[in-house]
């Protein structure tokens, strides 16, 4: 029997950021910048810049998933790293597609502790057992989830 899975649309993607942005404007965050964490939450850190007119977007590569529930003993962040004094006294909206472990969640938080101003997190799924909690999400799920932009193979391959 396969596995049952969570699925989400490009139309559904779009009603899951107004809504997601809703939560954040509606707690009162208002950040200086988004910190997308690659790749995942490239999509989800662009459209909330729309979704809360925030211009000014990073982007943290973190290497963790190498496959379906396949993933790294621990995430790894790939160069080129951002630089601290950018993002120094800044508050700050860390974006990802999801806390699964939160590992990857905690590393981001990590890396900007003590040098930005305030940072808090956003990502579209929630799952019970992530270890971190992010401060905003859309959905909490179990399932895998098949997002529109990586549930199907790389085009050249």
């Amino acid at each position: 029997m396969a596995t049952e899975r969570e699925n989400l649309s490009y139309s559904k993607f779009g009603l899951a950021i107004r809504e997601l942005g809703q939560l954040i404007v509606a707690d009162g965050y208002k950040p200086d910048l988004i910190l997308c964490i690659a790749r995942g939450g490239l999509l989800i850190g662009g459209a909330l810049g729309y979704a809360l007119g925030v211009k000014n977007t990073f982007t943290m590569s973190v290497e963790f998933y190498v496959g379906v529930n396949e993933r790294l003993p621990m995430p790894v962040v790939l160069p080129p790293v951002p630089n601290r004094i950018d993002l120094a006294g800044a508050k700050v909206l860390i974006a990802d597609d999801v806390a699964d472990t939160g590992a990857t969640l905690e590393l981001v938080k990590n890396f900007c502790a003590g040098h930005v101003a305030e940072a808090r997190s956003a990502v579209l799924y929630e799952k019970p057992h992530s270890l971190i909690k992010p401060d905003y999400a859309w959905k909490q799920t179990n399932q895998w989830i098949d997002f529109p932009w990586s549930s199907q193979p790389p085009v050249g391959g």
